[in-house]
């Protein structure tokens, strides 16, 4: 990628980084690579991927970070690189032995699996982290409470509001204008929905809430109950597993796959 197509100010920190002679502390990261895909998620975020890892909550909070404060991305990036730690506001990250010697399949770009899994593990009290965990064991560890991607949002993306709207039952058109309003002031939204039935138009057997998402905007309601008529359907744009979605949903299916919302403003 052409350091041209970065700011003058984050190509200089990103430079720095790269010159630094401090060697990493992560098996299964190379600086040179680590350098790169730094560079390709700053000028396009889309390439933040969780891939075939259970790190949905961490990938949505990283893709956040990178659009709106790329420079606090790079320090990150180069804090865990170098130390293996992190410390911003009231988090403290502090990387396990065990991760950072983690090698094998990591299922998803050594940046990634380096920012994701440190963000994961520091939130862990009983399971592990590592790449090549049973599928079961892996899911389990990577499971994100809305109260740690509240946490996310305020420690690590600055957000002085930040608010949990549960739509388990109902609330789900004024959590959707909540969410409309925080993103009109620069805010940031995430979305707990079930990922079948929400983003790729499958039905679940049981829909459960297992997965975060980002709310990129684009909202459209039209019709419904909500707004007295028949039928109702409700288009938005979303990030999600490395791409952008193009959400339309009846507003029967947004109620039954959309759980909640944690709101930074």
């Amino acid at each position: 990628m052409n350091p041209s197509t970065l700011s003058p100010d984050i190509a200089s920190v990103l430079d720095d980084f790269a010159n630094s002679t401090i060697p990493g502390v992560w098996k299964s990261v190379e600086k040179t690579q680590l350098i790169a895909q730094m560079r390709d998620r700053i000028v396009n975020p889309f390439q933040i991927n969780q891939g075939g890892q259970p790190f949905c909550g961490p990938a949505s909070i990283i893709f956040e970070l990178v659009r709106k404060q790329p420079w606090k991305y790079i320090e990150l990036c180069r804090s865990l690189f170098e130390t293996g730690s992190y410390k911003t506001g009231n988090i403290h990250i502090q990387t396990s032995p065990l991760l950072r010697r983690s090698q094998g399949k990591l299922r998803t770009q050594p940046t990634d699996w380096m920012v994701l899994s440190a963000l994961r593990e520091a939130e862990n009290s009983i399971f592990n982290i590592e790449a090549n965990l049973p599928d079961f064991v892996r899911n389990l560890a990577g499971i994100t409470k809305p109260w740690e991607m509240e946490t996310w949002t305020k420690e690590l993306l600055g957000y002085q509001k930040v608010t949990y709207h549960r739509t388990y039952f109902s609330g789900e058109f004024q959590a959707l204008q909540a969410a409309t309003k925080a993103l009109q002031n620069q805010g940031v939204v995430f979305p707990l929905v079930t990922a079948d039935g929400f983003l790729r138009a499958k039905t679940p057997f049981i829909a459960l809430p297992n997965h975060w998402i980002v709310l990129l905007g684009n909202i459209s309601v039209q019709g419904g109950e909500w707004l007295d008529t028949e039928p109702g359907k409700i288009n938005l744009d979303v990030y999600s597993w490395g791409k952008q979605y193009r959400i339309h949903l009846s507003e029967a299916d947004f109620g039954n796959y959309f759980w909640g919302v944690v709101i930074g403003e």
